[in-house]
């Protein structure tokens, strides 16, 4: 009970934050450098012209990260006795909540600026899963796989600022061998790992991948619905995000193994 009403006590401040900034800053949000997708629209669901939030289901189904990172921030005592644990599950439910709100913030406002925001999580997310990654397979200490984190947040952060057209490409490059590495060379090092989490974030990943497809080639599009693919993207992508924290959770602690 205690943990359900943190989270909605975190994803309730996240919303109002959000829609503070908002309310700040639009409605009129054609004062601001469009986003990169303008281009060839933003996905299949109708821009509602002169609101606050121009995409309601895109924006508001983008709090399933939100939801779930603060979900993983409040795990019981019970729960943290893995390997998986301390400050790296805390940055990685950060990671889910700055992805859902800069979500947000992209959909409701269709602009560079809320673009920026929204590929920033990506980043800051699947970056960690390549550092992770690496620090298991090499037997990296703390300091080196932060170390590494960072210069790759840098790099992945000044190519956004420098380069936003590549956003896409470049993430999904750093998500495939950010999983190859996972899987090929940081599972077999990891005891009581428990793969089968992680081949079901897979397949939520490539379930959502196809939707996201189908919405933004308009193949499947009712522009003024509340139920849009991109939102279903959005929800697939959180739970594809839970199955990766329970696939880390899984492994055992040192001092369970010694026992």
């Amino acid at each position: 009970m205690i943990r359900a009403v943190a989270v909605l006590a975190t994803t309730a401040l996240a919303a109002w934050a959000s829609f503070a900034l908002l309310a700040l800053l639009g409605p009129d949000w054609s004062a601001f450098a469009p986003a990169t997708c303008m281009a060839t629209a933003c996905f299949c669901e109708a821009p509602r012209a002169g609101e606050l939030v121009l995409q309601p289901a895109n924006a508001w189904s983008s709090f399933g990260f939100v939801v779930l990172g603060a979900w993983i921030n409040f795990a019981p005592a019970a729960q943290r006795q893995t390997a998986f644990a301390g400050a790296p599950a805390v940055w990685f439910a950060l990671t889910a909540i700055v992805t859902g709100v800069g979500s947000f913030l992209l959909h409701a406002s269709l602009t560079l600026w809320g673009q920026f925001a929204d590929v920033l999580g990506m980043y800051l997310l699947s970056a960690f899963m390549m550092a992770y990654a690496l620090r298991r397979w090499l037997g990296m200490g703390a300091a080196s796989a932060i170390a590494l984190y960072v210069v790759l947040c840098a790099v992945l952060i000044g190519a956004l600022w420098a380069m936003p057209e590549t956003r896409r490409w470049l993430f999904a490059i750093v998500l495939l061998v950010a999983i190859a590495l996972e899987l090929v060379l940081a599972r077999p090092k990891r005891p009581g790992v428990k793969p089968s989490w992680f081949y079901s974030g897979l397949a939520a990943n490539a379930v959502a991948f196809a939707i996201w497809i189908l919405d933004n080639t308009g193949t499947l599009c009712a522009p003024h619905s509340l139920i849009q693919g991109h939102a279903i993207w959005h929800l697939l992508g959180a739970v594809a995000v839970y199955c990766s924290y329970r696939y880390y959770r899984s492994e055992q602690a040192p001092e369970t193994r010694k026992a």
